[in-house]
């Protein structure tokens, strides 16, 4: 398995040890996971899939050893997630089958919140969600409404979070919330821990998507949450929800490499084989040049996921990639799926191929987790302060 590279000034994994990784789980997911591209997979199938996942050392990668997960940092997780990229059959915001979801501000807790929260994720005894986005502040934390108010030792929450992923299958929310808004988002925001069935807490809405998932509204009414269930100190909360974000602009760019790769090696054969007018496609200049601007912005993408994972390994300041990652990514994905889609056609816009379900997905993703607009923006901010990366 690949060294450890979670923590901060270990050494990060070698050129021949992330191929060997991303052939070994290459294999397994063709093998094991592909095929459900075609039929439902029950529960029956899924548990065998993670029994197997299991064996093979595919299980908790995430988390650290002292955890019984195998410790990977951002550039080994990229190559994850770019490869249960390539497959429909792995829902896009839901990798269970690999272990459960655990973030960053999880894998930070320590003492009881760690007994209370943590060790049941890791067990599959308990599944979390985060909370972050509002309808009025999407993007902007410092526009953030969701209030938290001091009484004591206890703290009472009032608002609304929209688009919260999963959140009807958790036990427990990370919940972003503004404890004082004179500070506003640099020293103003809060992280706090909350279970589900608290009173006042209730999922108001859940919207159906063309991306297939189901996000909630929650509406929190007097939620008291007690001063122990607040992760890090008061104010802390920005700068904690900030590990979550860059680790989930890494994972939308390594993730639509995957979608652009599995895309363009469909197109490659299909091109191959089509004729239209007594020629195959694959000998139309135009249609060449298409597949070589798809080839050459997938390659580029990859670079900068690896640069910006790579730093965040090492412990390095990486927002400014991160931004660039995301941004460019999402929408290199959507670009050679649109192009991909494009060059087969009619057959393109069936379900018989994954690439119509890639075009959705990749077209949420230029919206969801920081529309391109507002990175953008703040890509232009971070640089006007600190230079170019």
């Amino acid at each position: 398995m690949l060294t450890p590279s979670r923590d901060q000034g270990s050494s990060l994994p070698t050129r021949a040890e992330l191929d060997a990784f991303r052939a070994s789980l290459r294999r397994f997911i063709e093998r094991e996971v592909m095929p459900f591209e075609r039929r439902t997979m029950s529960d029956a199938d899924r548990q065998a899939i993670q029994d197997k996942a299991k064996a093979a050392g595919f299980w908790l990668l995430n988390v650290p050893e002292e955890l019984g997960g195998q410790g990977l940092g951002y550039l080994a997780m990229a190559v994850f997630w770019h490869e249960v990229s390539r497959t429909i059959a792995i829902p896009s915001r839901d990798h269970s089958l690999f272990g459960p979801t655990v973030g960053p501000i999880l894998m930070g807790l320590t003492g009881k919140q760690r007994e209370r929260y943590l060790d049941p994720v890791l067990a599959g005894e308990k599944a979390a969600c985060f909370a972050q986005t509002e309808p009025d502040a999407g993007s902007d934390p410092a526009a953030m409404r969701t209030r938290a108010v001091r009484k004591g030792d206890r703290y009472v929450i009032n608002g609304t979070k929209r688009f919260i992923t999963h959140a009807e299958k958790a036990d427990f929310a990370q919940v972003i919330a503004c404890t004082d808004p004179v500070k506003g988002a640099r020293g103003g925001i809060s992280c706090f821990l909350v279970d589900m069935d608290t009173p006042g807490l209730k999922i108001a809405t859940q919207h159906t998507t063309m991306m297939g998932d189901a996000p909630c509204e929650l509406v929190f009414e007097d939620v008291e949450v007690p001063e122990e269930n607040r992760v890090g100190d008061e104010g802390e909360g920005f700068a904690i929800a900030q590990g979550w974000l860059n680790e989930g602009r890494i994972r939308h760019g390594a993730r639509a490499c995957g979608v652009a790769e599995r895309c363009l090696e469909l197109t490659l054969d299909y091109v191959k084989q089509r004729k239209t007018f007594g020629e195959p496609l694959a000998e139309r200049q135009g249609v060449q040049w298409i597949l070589a601007d798809c080839a050459t912005e997938l390659h580029a993408t990859r670079l900068m996921v690896e640069d910006a994972a790579a730093k965040l390994d090492r412990g390095e300041d990486a927002r400014t990639e991160t931004f660039m990652v995301k941004v460019y990514g999402d929408e290199m994905g959507f670009r050679v799926a649109d192009r991909c889609l494009q060059l087969h056609g009619g057959i393109g816009l069936t379900t018989e191929l994954p690439i119509e379900k890639f075009w959705r997905d990749q077209r949420s993703f230029m919206i969801t987790e920081g529309p391109t607009e507002v990175l953008r923006t703040a890509l232009a901010r971070q640089i006007l302060r600190g230079g170019l990366a």
